[in-house]
């Protein structure tokens, strides 16, 4: 038997070196002082683009330095200390970025807040950070916190970015990005200076921004990033996944997220990648076929989604292409498990996937955020898609462990990064244990917290991750689940919700589980549909229906649903095998609880509030009757009146007859 390893350092591993280039942009340790040094240097190259009205529009390096530089002015102008907080809410936009370089040109903290969160999740954070500017991009926004009111004593200002339906205010807080510049333009005239000595003046110790944590328990923690934190991590990030100014990104994800911090920031302003910001979410695929981006980042969420839309078409489409798309899929496969590709199903089939796609000219793709299932990675790599999975948390900067180019497994998140370690603390027998993390840019602490920052990191500086994982031979890390919600049955069986959660999501028509069993007689899990895929499915044969919760009641759902279930559970142990599900009445969804802001599951929510379900289930019970209300973000309510049917499925059944006997 091999030894276990426990422990794994990323200078193990041989990285990429920097550039010369890049060597010397890292030398600076803030991003003004970054800005400044792009804009002087490459002034006419592209930094960002933004598309508007179907038009993109391009910033230079002197465009951007242009704006933040206003923006840092007027900043001033209203009263923003030393050490003071912006707040930034709303889509992603060069604005965005703007604001956040312009608050810590005056050496204040930035404080990213997603753009869906409701008022209260705002108002906590607005008591948490205090903010005394927020810079708010649309009518949407704004409302939110006009309507907080006095809830929020520390705003003094409000910036908006989009003037539309705009008119209508006259909040005195309120203030355009354009008035905003144009009063740091007038600051900027009476000291020529200012721009060139703020930014000079900034120090790479002090604390530039403020990160949400994933709060999959109870309201997020802020976790507090120094400029040194952020670009020395960002620069050892492009040791192991090097990135030019050549480079195209297109910036999917929340600015609020640590990872999209680290690409649309932090590597735009060290190796200028060029970032595209997209017009919408609806118009997102066209956006990035556009682009043609060399790089992507996207949540297992956004993957799992492509997934399941790609083969919800090839449904659509006629018989001879279905059979092309089968055969191509089993050839790519057949290939990748000899460690090869298949040429003659890349060019009858791949190509031309990754063309539609908008990823023909990718040479590297992340995933990370969450667990991706092993079929949805496998069916990415099949497609010839340069796939890598990073692992990480906001607390160590986001992503410190990826795999290496040649390297690529898909059931390991990789090796550390440089300058990076991993060890495994408390580990059983087999090696399984938890997960710490260790290196030179780990966050400062928590904001305001010095209790949780304490319990979180060990006395020898190392981050207690929660997450339960182990070490293979060669030094890759496998991560398992979080360790608490690692868990048993009443009969002892050890089993990972989020393993099992992960396979059911491959399927195209499932969108979220929920895998229970926990301190129960056997499993069982909560399905919720992928509505666009599953009611085009339904209209194909017929099948009448209303709403969600009309669709998921129906019986011919259910049977489709269980030969999802059953397939996945012929991968299974038979002791990890689900035995009954029931098919929810509505999606989970963040603005509930149920899923965090980068969509986790919240465990201990979801047994709260669907009690009542789990109880049926495991009751035995073959229905649930349902009343309820669903309120939605525009504060409209439907009320839901139905009757949920609980399948006891087959190879579960057993499990299932010999727990209802013993009762």
């Amino acid at each position: 038997m091999s030894e276990i390893r426990i422990h794994v350092s990323g200078d193990e591993v041989r990285w990429a070196e920097l550039s010369d280039d890049l060597k010397e942009s890292a030398k600076l340790d803030t991003l003004p002082k970054l800005l400044q040094y792009n804009a002087a240097h490459f002034p006419n190259d592209i930094a960002q683009r933004e598309k508007e009205f179907g038009i993109w529009n391009s910033f230079s390096w002197s465009d951007v330095a242009a704006h933040v530089s206003r923006m840092m002015a007027g900043f001033l102008e209203l009263g923003l200390p030393k050490g003071g907080v912006v707040g930034i809410i709303g889509d992603n936009r060069p604005e965005w970025v703007w604001a956040e370089v312009a608050a810590h040109a005056c050496r204040a903290m930035s404080l990213g807040i997603y753009r869906d969160a409701l008022e209260d999740e705002i108002r906590y954070l607005v008591d948490y950070a205090e903010p005394a500017i927020i810079v708010a991009e649309d009518e949407e926004q704004v409302d939110k916190l006009l309507n907080l009111a006095d809830a929020i004593p520390s705003v003094r200002a409000i910036v908006y970015t989009d003037a539309r339906g705009m008119k209508k205010y006259d909040d005195p807080r309120l203030i355009s990005i354009e008035d905003l510049e144009e009063r740091g333009r007038k600051r900027m005239d009476t000291d020529p200076g200012l721009w060139e000595r703020m930014a000079k003046e900034t120090d790479g110790g002090d604390v530039a921004v403020l990160c949400t944590t994933s709060g999959t328990t109870a309201n997020p923690k802020l976790a507090e990033w120094t400029s040194n934190a952020l670009l020395g991590h960002a620069a050892a990030y492009l040791r192991a996944d090097p990135r030019t100014a050549s480079d195209e990104y297109v910036a999917v994800l929340p600015l609020s997220w640590v990872m999209e911090q680290m690409y649309s920031v932090a590597w735009n302003f060290l190796s200028r990648m060029k970032v595209n910001f997209p017009e919408n979410a609806q118009t997102l695929m066209k956006d990035l076929r556009e682009i043609g981006p060399t790089f992507v980042l996207l949540s297992p969420r956004v993957w799992e989604g492509l997934a399941a839309d790609i083969r919800a078409r090839i449904m659509d489409t006629r018989f001879w292409k279905r059979r092309v798309y089968d055969w191509g899929v089993a050839h790519g496969l057949a290939a990748l498990d000899k460690g090869q590709r298949s040429s003659a199903a890349d060019l009858l089939l791949f190509r031309h996937l990754r063309d539609r796609l908008g990823f023909s000219r990718l040479t590297s793709a992340a995933t990370g955020g969450a667990a991706m299932g092993p079929e949805t990675f496998r069916f990415f790599q099949v497609m010839g898609l340069p796939l890598k999975q990073i692992y990480g948390q906001t607390e160590g900067l986001g992503a410190y462990v990826i795999h290496q180019e040649n390297d690529v497994d898909y059931e390991t998140v990789g090796y550390p990064m440089p300058g990076c370690a991993v060890q495994i603390q408390n580990a059983d027998p087999e090696g399984l244990g938890e997960v710490l993390t260790k290196h030179p840019h780990m966050m400062s602490g928590y904001h305001r917290n010095p209790e949780a920052t304490a319990e979180n990191f060990t006395k020898d500086g190392w981050f207690r991750t929660g997450d339960a994982g182990y070490l293979t031979a060669k030094g890759h890390l496998v991560v398992i689940d979080r360790i608490k919600d690692l868990a048993s049955t009443s009969k002892g069986v050890r089993f990972s919700p989020q393993f099992i959660e992960n396979k059911l999501k491959f399927s195209t028509f499932v969108a979220e589980t929920v895998v229970l069993g926990k301190d129960r007689p056997y499993l069982s899990a909560i399905v919720c549909i992928r509505f666009p895929i599953v009611s085009k499915w339904a209209e194909e044969r017929r099948i009448s229906f209303t709403t969600y919760s009309d669709l998921a009641s129906r019986p011919e759902v259910y049977e489709l649903l269980r030969a999802e279930v059953e397939r996945v559970n012929s991968t299974l142990p038979p002791v990890q095998k689900i035995s009954r599900f029931v098919l929810l009445y509505k999606e989970l969804d963040a603005d509930d609880g149920e899923l965090t802001r980068t969509k986790k599951i919240r465990r201990g929510v979801i047994a709260e509030k669907y009690a009542g379900i789990i109880e049926r289930i495991y009751a035995g019970d073959d229905h649930v009757d349902i009343d309820t209300v669903i309120h939605f973000q525009d504060g409209s309510k439907q009320r839901v009146v139905t009757t949920l049917a609980i399948e006891t499925l087959r190879d579960g059944a057993n499990i299932f007859s010999r727990e209802v006997t013993a009762a």
